[in-house]
């Protein structure tokens, strides 16, 4: 074989000439692909192919290749606190103001004042069937992550078998929650079980689909390049593909930390010995709208502590974007 090796043009007046980045620089995913990669190994160096003919770039200290400094940027969760405490401020404001200038009767709208009272009055039955629904919402939260993972990831390795369980996800998604809450309860009984499963169910849509749609929205050059490399399936959708579609499960388990109290108050609505949601029903039987209220805001602070978290894991997966492409 005859390689044939050009030289390179001479550079013009006041310009620099660079070569190509050589392989070794290229990201640690493909330089992991092409050490593992005994096709990469036995290939002559002169048949690897290259990034491209030299640039001209200007002379002098403008022709640093170092990136510019990125801007610095607030945690992502920082500003969802300020703009939730915002946004918290503005609607007690407006209810406040409802309740002074209509007056209405206090079952049907108390005023904030009112539900405060009602949450330190109550607070010793508030305070244990809030840990009995947090538990239900955690173990469910835990659950549906790994399940829609695990099929997320199931669908990406066998990309026939999407044809398959990409329908079985949409018609359980489909189906209403209020009507599958009491088979479930009645499959499962009155206790954790049914709430548990419940909550899973509702979790594993957004996370399966957020991230199987993060793995098929890859780069397509990044995966020739793993071809290129001899990289098997499972290497390429572990090394290439994950990592790209992080930020896509990062936006699926938000959307699961909003909805994942759904699940679990709905299933004490149907039918539990304990919970928030059951004390929401008996407060709505006896009109104590102020209790309902608080038990709601158990409830909420609940889906924001698991926002905030959602947010501090894209904080620790993601580093390396800026909050505003998160």
């Amino acid at each position: 074989m005859v390689v044939f090796i050009a030289e390179r043009p001479p550079a013009a007046p006041g310009f620099t000439t660079e070569p190509a980045r050589p392989v070794a620089e290229t990201p640690l995913a493909i330089a992991s692909l092409a050490a593992a990669s005994p096709a990469a190994a036995a290939m002559p160096a002169a048949a690897i192919p290259s990034a491209g003919p030299p640039v001209a770039l200007p002379a002098g200290p403008a022709a640093s290749l170092n990136p510019p400094p990125s801007r610095p940027r607030r945690a992502s969760g920082r500003r969802f606190v300020l703009d939730l405490a915002l946004v918290l401020v503005a609607l007690v404001a407006v209810w406040w103001s409802v309740v002074l200038v209509l007056a209405p009767e206090p079952f049907l709208l108390p005023g904030p004042d009112r539900v405060v009272l009602a949450l330190i009055r109550r607070w010793g039955d508030l305070w244990p069937n809030a840990l009995v629904t947090l538990t239900e919402i955690l173990i469910g939260l835990v659950t549906g992550i790994v399940a829609g993972v695990a099929t997320a990831l199931f669908m990406g390795y066998v990309p026939a078998a999407s044809r398959v369980v990409t329908p079985f996800v949409v018609v359980l998604q489909s189906m209403p929650v209020f009507a599958i809450a009491p088979v479930l309860v009645l499959w499962f009984g009155f206790g954790l079980a049914s709430k548990i499963v419940m909550a899973t169910v509702i979790i594993f849509f957004p996370v399966a689909s957020a991230f199987h749609d993060g793995i098929e929205r890859t780069d397509p050059g990044l995966l020739d390049l793993a071809r290129l490399y001899g990289a098997g399936r499972a290497r390429t959708l572990a090394l290439i593909q994950v990592p790209a579609a992080l930020p896509a499960l990062v936006t699926g388990l938000r959307m699961a930390a909003a909805v994942a109290p759904i699940g679990a108050i709905v299933g004490e609505w149907v039918g539990a010995s304990s919970g928030l949601g059951l004390i929401m029903m008996h407060a709505n039987a006896r009109m104590q709208t102020d209790v309902m209220f608080a038990a709601l805001a158990l409830v909420v602070a609940m889906a924001v502590i698991l926002r905030l978290a959602a947010d501090l894991l894209a904080d620790r997966l993601l580093p390396w974007l800026d909050e505003t492409d998160r």
